[in-house]
């Protein structure tokens, strides 16, 4: 999730309204501002569809979480939907067509995973602190977890599974007060026992395991970095280091997906627009949405297709929220697909 200003958010279950500030697009020659002999590629996104209009109650929309189930319909939260409204939405793809899936009074729900151990929707409550889990038509919603960690509350962002279905989550800490409190916090997948992986961290957001299962690559948003942890055999911290310094300009690090090849595709917020890097760091490519289409602020994430390359990117600003698509690099695995 993007640089929010969460006042607001903490207030949402009383008042049942979100407010939150983007950043402004601005154009410049690479996404990142990298020279252009170093940036790779530019990748045209086309526009799929329009799903959503800013809110009355709360201003804007802003989707992400993009998640396919096994028919290839694609799933989609709104984080900013005020109460009744869908909170997340199904999508026909090939019709371009979008229908509610779920809504609730409560949730501000900033991500989408399916577990590989109950084959349930997880999502991520950012305001409340809390997951919650959907079955796979969208209803019998369950908290999954909720309260502290290690004695703080939790803003998780964006999750991932490892293959026994455990969870790992980007805690969000620290944003709104642009404090270096954020964590990475490995939940088992009973829900029973929380342990913090990483700490003091600038506002993680995107998280993804690697294509091999061997360590977390994740994205702090208030420092443009991303990070790789790598994990042991228990899944455990067994080192971290930064990796790629993204230099965004207005633009900062959202959402992280990884293809079978390896490849990182960084959402990010500011700029509608995507980067690509391989694992060792090098800019592939710059997935872009055609500058005539005004009023779009933000590319938070992606779900490519399993095992293809057909790619869906949510694309949020003004103008509303909108889905993508264009060709991956590489083609779609688990890692690729929600989260």
């Amino acid at each position: 999730m993007r640089r929010i200003t969460i006042r607001v958010l903490a207030g949402l279950a009383a008042a049942g309204i979100l407010t939150l500030t983007g950043c402004g697009t601005q154009p410049a020659a690479t996404a990142d501002g990298e020279p252009a002999a170093t940036a790779g590629r530019t990748i045209t996104a086309e526009r799929l569809t329009r799903l959503t209009r800013p809110h009355e109650e709360t201003g804007m929309t802003l989707l992400e979480g993009p998640l396919l189930d096994e028919r290839g319909r694609l799933l989609v939260v709104d984080v900013t939907a005020p109460a009744g409204e869908p909170k997340v939405i199904r999508v026909d793809v090939e019709r371009g067509r979008g229908t509610p899936f779920h809504t609730d009074d409560r949730g501000a729900y900033t991500s989408a995973q399916f577990s590989p151990h109950d084959g349930r929707i997880y999502l991520t409550d950012y305001a409340h602190g809390e997951i919650v889990s959907l079955a796979p038509g969208g209803g019998d919603r369950r908290v999954f977890f909720t309260g502290e960690v290690d004695g703080a509350p939790m803003n998780p962002d964006d999750l991932a599974f490892d293959r026994e279905g455990h969870l790992y989550v980007s805690d969000s800490r620290g944003l709104t007060e642009g404090t270096a409190e954020g964590r990475l916090v490995r939940i088992d997948r009973n829900g029973e026992k929380a342990t913090v992986l990483a700490e003091g961290l600038a506002a993680p957001n995107g998280i993804s395991f690697d294509e091999e299962y061997r360590g977390l690559w994740f994205s702090e948003l208030t420092e443009n970095r991303v990070s790789y942890l790598r994990l042991d055999a228990q899944g455990e911290a067994a080192s971290r280091h930064t990796a790629i310094r993204v230099d965004g300009g207005i633009a900062q690090t959202d959402s992280i997906a990884v293809d079978a090849e390896g490849n990182l595709y960084q959402g990010l917020h500011g700029r509608p627009a995507m980067a690509v890097y391989d694992r060792h760091g090098a800019r592939l490519a710059t997935v872009e949405v055609p500058a005539r289409h005004k009023g779009l602020e933000s590319a938070t994430n992606v779900a490519i297709t399993p095992g293809g390359t057909r790619a869906y990117l949510t694309v949020s600003g003004p103008a509303g929220g909108y889905v993508y698509t264009f060709d991956a690099l590489g083609q779609g695995i688990r890692q690729s697909n929600g989260g």
